[in-house]
Formats: structure tokens, sequence, C-alpha cells
């Protein structure tokens, strides 16, 4: 690892925030949908409904919305620092990376969705979604790690 860029010596600091708040987005967005597969089976307005929705909320709150922030924060700093812009397994990482904050996206507008007692998707659909994030975390740490190109 060089510590040439601006960071300096607080470069490793910065890595392990970023890798912390990628493990807590990750477990985020591994529980959010769960939550929602387990929300579909209440019916709309009962009070389990409005006791998922309150979990979920307090999931976004707490664990999700700083962690992206920080995620992205740190990983902008680090990709800056290292000068990783010109790098394809870098344009591939951040790409998935982009792609999971869309992901992130809709979980949270479809957390508002059945708030208001909306259930757009059925259960099949949402066991599958709830795969993505092991899905992207693969792709990503393969990309790290290995730099295939």
């Amino acid at each position: 690892m060089t510590m040439e860029g601006f960071l300096g010596a607080s470069y490793l600091w910065v890595k392990s925030a970023h890798v912390i708040f990628v493990i807590f987005w990750i477990a985020g967005l591994f529980m959010l949908p769960r939550f929602y597969i387990y929300q579909s089976q209440s019916p709309a307005g009962s009070a389990e409904d409005t006791a998922w929705f309150g979990r979920e909320r307090r999931l976004r709150n707490i664990i999700l919305t700083p962690a992206i922030i920080l995620t992205w924060l740190f990983g902008l700093m680090l990709a800056a620092d290292q000068g990783l812009w010109s790098q394809g397994w870098f344009h591939a990482k951040l790409t998935c990376v982009i792609a999971l904050s869309g992901f992130h996206g809709w979980a949270v507008a479809y957390g508002r969705k059945m708030s208001s007692g909306h259930r757009p998707a059925n259960d099949t659909t949402l066991r599958i979604m709830n795969e993505i994030p092991g899905i992207a975390v693969a792709v990503i740490v393969i990309l790290v790690i290995v730099r295939p190109f």
C-alpha cells in the first residue's frame, strides 16, 4: 500500500473506516428486503405492519443512510488519494457501487410504498431482490482484490 497521496499516514485509517461502513451498509441492505418479506405477510395497516414499518425506518435512519454516505465519502477520498480514476477494475467497481446505491434507493422507496399500504411486489420478487446485495458484494470484492483488468 502506498501512502504517498494526500491522505498520508491517515490513509489506513480512512481505508479502515471505508471497510467498516461498507460492512454496516451491506448488513442493512441484507436486512431491509428481508424485513419487507416479513412485513408483506402481515395485513396492511395492522399493528404488526406498523411495527415492521418502525423497524425499517430505524434501520434506514440509524444504519443505512449514515453508512451509504460515509461509504461514499471515504471511498471517494481513497480513490482520489490513490489516483484510481483511470484503472479498469475501479471503473467496474464504481459501476457496481452505483448500481448497489440504486438498489438502496429502490429499497427505501419500496418501504415507503409499503408503509402506505401498497404491496407492489410479490413474495418471490422480494426474495430475489434479497439476493442482490450478496451478489454485488461478491463482484465488488473480486474486483478490488483480484483487479482482473
